[in-house]
């Protein structure tokens, strides 16, 4: 048995809040497991302006969240997405990294500044796109995630903004072992790639008050 690969042309969505298309500030939010845009991207609802816009793509993974002990139709049971697994890896970083450039390109108004977040996952998908792809980005937000392990900082100093990777975590997350703020921040000033620690005090979520402070500066 062989395993074949064939490159494909397939419909990926995303949730907008704001209009891009007059926006002098456009943020690029990537959701975490589990999730969907249209409900991620109310997190930051509270940050729409004239002058400020939110796009939230989707991950092209979607599965069933199947309740424990469900029984009957897949018509109550909640979907979820994932960036990627560990299935097929190269390809799929390739085609998220592409699909997340074509979703910078197609909203991005000439001159924007670019915020990008990652949460959860979505920090992993935030670092290789900022790596791997074609965008540049103003600000690098890595939100209760942690940076891959495979994607060495310093070889990709040039692709970050000068400013670096502003890690944000919450007081009582309960994946802040995984996450390891400190260590990463650390290993990020280590090899030459400036970045900051924010706390705030709650678990694994977004908390409003610090993205609103984070949006203020």
């Amino acid at each position: 048995m062989t395993l074949r690969e064939i490159q494909v042309t397939r419909r990926a969505r995303y949730a907008v809040a704001g209009d891009p298309s007059s926006a002098r500030e456009l943020w690029i939010v990537l959701h975490g497991y589990g999730q969907l845009a249209s409900g991620f991207v109310t997190n930051f609802s509270h940050l729409v302006t004239a002058d400020r816009a939110i796009v939230a793509p989707e991950a092209l993974n979607r599965y069933y969240v199947e309740p424990q002990g469900h029984q009957g139709s897949h018509a109550e049971v909640p979907v979820g997405t994932t960036w990627m697994t560990r299935e097929h890896r190269v390809a799929e970083i390739a085609d998220y990294v592409g699909y997340l450039d074509a979703v910078a390109a197609a909203e991005r108004a000439p001159g924007a500044r670019l915020v990008t977040v990652g949460f959860s996952q979505g920090v992993a998908t935030l670092c290789r796109w900022i790596a791997l792809g074609t965008v540049q980005a103003d600000r690098v937000v890595a939100w209760a995630g942690g940076w891959p392990t495979d994607l060495d900082p310093g070889a990709h100093r040039d692709r970050f903004p000068s400013a670096g990777v502003e890690v944000v975590l919450g007081s009582r997350d309960q994946f802040a072992s995984w996450v390891d703020a400190e260590a990463q921040v650390e290993r990020l000033r280590a090899s030459g790639l400036p970045a900051t620690l924010t706390s705030f005090t709650g678990g694994h979520r977004l908390d409003r008050d610090t993205l609103t402070a984070l949006a203020a500066r």
